[in-house]
């Protein structure tokens, strides 16, 4: 954490703002996780903090510290947007781009607050005053537990902020096995259990928690798997029917990609998701297969070199998405 910008940080907060606190679009549990420990820790400090989230997240995070207290735009659009309008500093977490907002982004676009990012994705955009962005980061729990830190308040972490924070870190490593985790990220994960996190707890609440309708979504995207040994790839398709049959909820699919990169020999995996009038897309990868370039490239997306998010615009039909990825792996894969 570069001191000259926490330093911008400090005299931002002397004027004691309205602060709104914002995760990505579809948040996960790195989301989630990193604006509710920031809020946590700003509330503890006596600042009016109060995160606002573009739509709704996932069931398996709602168990965590102060989540309750979470604006979905979605759901309370008056709300959010009157959190919005009164603020005057905006942190923006787990994102770079703000149309990574959704229906937030046209009102933070024309926002005159000041902005804070802080975001461990690659090529950031230049909307916010103060930037944090560390692409070689495991997650941006790791980055909040380092701002915290930077910001000479470590010692005021407790069980609630480390149990978010150990959330974002757990899950986006994937339980601490992606090639993301290093020494140091075992290091802040021991912290925020020395702060109080309940690493068993939070893997049973995380993961343990699945409903008969998830379980049943999963052997159907299962049955639903192809596999390319001439492209060591993977892929997973789920219609909206088939969503709808099995009572689908924010947050069900969460994993069933990396079900495809347990194939041996596989290096790269996708799921595609019929979401309304577009098809949702997560990509996994092994080595140095760059997931984060075929998302930018190719379905207006991004991410990391392992890991990415993307969508097909101008379809609705999700195997008219599966022909297009089809048609430009060969390539990709060369």
């Amino acid at each position: 954490m570069n001191s000259t910008k926490i330093a911008a940080v400090k005299t931002l907060l002397q004027a004691q703002p309205k602060i709104s606190i914002i995760p990505h679009k579809n948040p996960d549990g790195d989301a989630i996780g990193s604006c509710l420990g920031l809020c946590i820790y700003l509330k503890n400090k006596g600042y009016d903090a109060t995160v606002v989230s573009p739509n709704d997240f996932p069931n398996f995070l709602k168990w965590l510290p102060a989540a309750q207290e979470i604006v979905v735009y979605d759901t309370t659009p008056e709300k959010a947007q009157q959190q919005l309008q009164s603020s005057s500093l905006i942190f923006t977490l787990d994102f770079n781009n703000l149309k990574r907002a959704d229906g937030l982004a046209p009102l933070l676009e024309e926002h005159k607050a000041a902005f804070v990012m802080i975001d461990h994705h690659l090529e950031p955009d230049d909307y916010a005053q103060v930037t944090f962005s560390s692409p070689e980061e495991s997650s941006t729990c790791a980055m909040v537990y380092a701002f915290i830190e930077a910001m000479g308040d470590k010692e005021l972490i407790d069980s609630n902020i480390a149990t978010c924070l150990y959330t974002g870190l757990m899950t986006d490593t994937g339980n601490f096995k992606y090639p993301t985790t290093t020494s140091e990220t075992l290091r802040v994960a021991a912290a925020l259990v020395d702060r109080g996190a309940d690493n068993s707890l939070i893997n049973t609440n995380v993961y343990d928690t699945n409903s008969y309708d998830r379980l049943q979504l999963l052997s159907v995207a299962l049955k639903n798997l192809i596999y390319l040994p001439e492209y060591h790839t993977a892929y997973i398709t789920l219609t909206a029917d088939e969503l709808q049959q099995h009572n689908f909820r924010k947050g069900d699919t969460e994993g069933f990609v990396n079900y495809g990169l347990t194939i041996k020999d596989a290096v790269l995996a996708v799921i595609f998701i019929q979401e309304g009038n577009y098809v949702k897309m997560s990509l996994r990868s092994k080595g140095d297969v760059d997931v984060n370039i075929l998302a930018r490239e190719h379905f207006n997306g991004g991410g990391h070199q392992n890991a990415a998010g993307a969508e097909h615009i101008g379809t609705i039909e999700e195997a008219k998405a599966v022909a297009y990825f089809r048609n430009v792996l060969p390539q990709f894969i060369k």
